[in-house]
């Protein structure tokens, strides 16, 4: 059996890597991915905290599907939204994008 801090170190490396590719990027999409990569750390968290600790229940295994449905829309919602200001600005560069500036 494979202990609980190997799954919580893949955890904090897969975290570390999304926040980095969220906050060192300029292109949106990139932004999405590290964001992706931060919740599939989340539910890897949580499965291996449901099952060193309450493998009986399934509340580990809930909280996993609602954060992957949460995942899901939001790249849903964030690729909408990046297409839709690609077809304005013809950029994704964050930087780039100043629509909300007068």
């Amino acid at each position: 059996m494979i202990p609980l801090s190997w799954y919580l170190a893949v955890a904090a490396v897969l975290f570390s890597l999304g926040l980095y590719g969220a906050l060192a990027r300029r292109n949106a999409i990139a932004i999405l991915m590290g964001i992706e990569l931060m919740l599939n750390a989340v539910n890897i968290n949580l499965v291996a905290f449901w099952r060193y600790i309450t493998p009986q229940q399934f509340i580990g295994q809930v909280f996993a599907i609602f954060v992957i449905t949460v995942a899901a829309a939001e790249a849903a919602i964030g690729l909408a939204l990046i297409i839709a200001i690609y077809r304005h600005r013809q950029t994704i560069d964050i930087e780039e994008i100043d629509l909300m500036k007068w």
